[in-house]
């Protein structure tokens, strides 16, 4: 089962998992992936995420189901973070259990890809000199392509 939370607080690596294996003794593989805000020109002051409640969460759910339907998980869970995020700060969680770990990798690669481009959030970055919202990147878009194949 998939568990999904969109949040302004961060989130503790080592307790999700917990939480993920907790009870699940056929668990043999467990793949985390941690998003992260980056500063590639050292100009980033901050990062504010922004989402409609409730549609978020939905489609957060939507593209969890769609892996579990496409794989054997034991445990799925996503993390998305909004509000204003400094540099190095976390932006996401994804966690993938299962069995075996091709299936837990592949999830969660699949979920990322997802993630980026359908996830609705809006991005607007602050740097020393002006605010701009961030457009959505034509590679993202092409990483779905092998999902539909």
């Amino acid at each position: 089962m998939a568990y999904v939370s969109v949040q302004t607080d961060d989130f503790d690596l080592n307790a999700e998992v917990a939480c993920i294996r907790a009870g699940n003794q056929d668990i043999g593989a467990v793949v985390s992936f941690i998003g992260t805000v980056r500063d590639i020109d050292g100009s980033l002051r901050s990062m504010t995420l922004e989402h409609y409640p409730g549609m978020t969460e939905q489609e957060l759910e939507r593209i969890a189901n769609e892996a579990e339907k496409r794989w054997p998980l034991i445990g799925c869970r996503i993390i998305h973070r909004f509000g204003t995020l400094k540099p190095a700060d976390n932006i996401v969680l994804v966690i993938t259990a299962s069995r075996h770990r091709s299936a837990a990798f592949e999830a969660a690669d699949f979920l990322m890809d997802f993630l980026k481009s359908n996830a609705p959030f809006w991005k607007k970055e602050t740097t020393a000199g002006k605010e701009q919202w961030v457009e959505a990147k034509a590679a993202d878009e092409q990483a779905l392509e092998r999902w539909n194949s």
